[in-house]
Formats: structure tokens, sequence, C-alpha cells
């Protein structure tokens, strides 16, 4: 039996901008992500250019997103580079976390260089994701409490 993830604290402000973004296109994950990030009373975006995640965070004064997952087998994207772009942009303030399949060893190489902060198998990435929203949304609190 899994355990529900406690709630955040729901956000005082519902038109606040995301700061997750998903590079997702998978039907399942997608799902499973907005039930995730709905019982953890967060935002998900979903996106299929890095492009929407510069318009989104220029839009929000430039406050750069806390996490950004990609799926390393959309084949919608070219993951590495996006991950590179990020990266380049956002630094060390935005982790990135790629998920794919548990026998892509070369796969997961890969997106460690281009800069992926975490590479999970799917199987992984499912179990915890409640955690690593959690996590991720924790900061960003953390971090306005102690401004």
């Amino acid at each position: 039996m899994q355990v529900e993830p406690e709630p955040l604290p729901v956000n005082v402000d519902p038109n606040a901008a995301p700061k997750i973004f998903a590079f997702i296109e998978d039907l399942f994950f997608v799902a499973k992500i907005n039930e995730t990030a709905r019982k953890l009373n967060l935002k998900v975006q979903f996106v299929k250019s890095e492009k929407e995640i510069f318009e989104a965070v220029e839009a929000n004064g430039n406050e750069a997103p806390t996490l950004v997952i990609v799926d390393l087998n959309n084949g919608a994207i070219k993951p590495m580079q996006i991950i590179t772009k990020l990266k380049a942009k956002f630094k060390k303030q935005t982790n990135v976390i790629g998920f794919l399949s548990h026998i892509q060893a070369e796969l997961k190489s890969k997106a460690q260089e281009a800069g992926c902060d975490m590479v999970l198998p799917r199987s992984s990435f499912s179990a915890n994701l409640p955690q690593l929203l959690r996590r991720h949304a924790a900061e960003e609190e953390d971090l306005e409490e102690a401004l």
C-alpha cells in the first residue's frame, strides 16, 4: 500500500506561475504527474519546447523554475539539446530530472553529460514522483521563508 503524500499548503495565489515544467508526451505520465501535483497543491506546466519555458519565465519576472522534468524517450523533442539550453540559462537554480527505460545506460550517460541533475528509470521516477515534486516545491518555500 502506497502512502498518500502530505499536501503542501494551498498556494495563496491560484494564478501564480508554475515553478515545475515537464517535457512529456506519454499520456500515462502526464496523468500521473497531474494527479500527484493536484494532491500536493502544485502546478506543473507541460511544454513542447524550451521556448515555452523561457516565455513563461520571462512573463513571471524571470524567476527560474525549480524543476524541469524531461522524458528522455520523448520523440517530439531533442532532449539533450533542451537540457543543455536549460542548464546554460538557469544554471544551478533549476534542477533537471530525466527518466528513461532502465536498459538505456548510454542515453543515461548522455543526459548526465548534457547537464541532467538526476536520471531515473521510469519505474523509480513513477514510484518517487510525490517526493520529487514535494522536495522541489519545498525548496522554493524554504527560500521564501529565508528572505
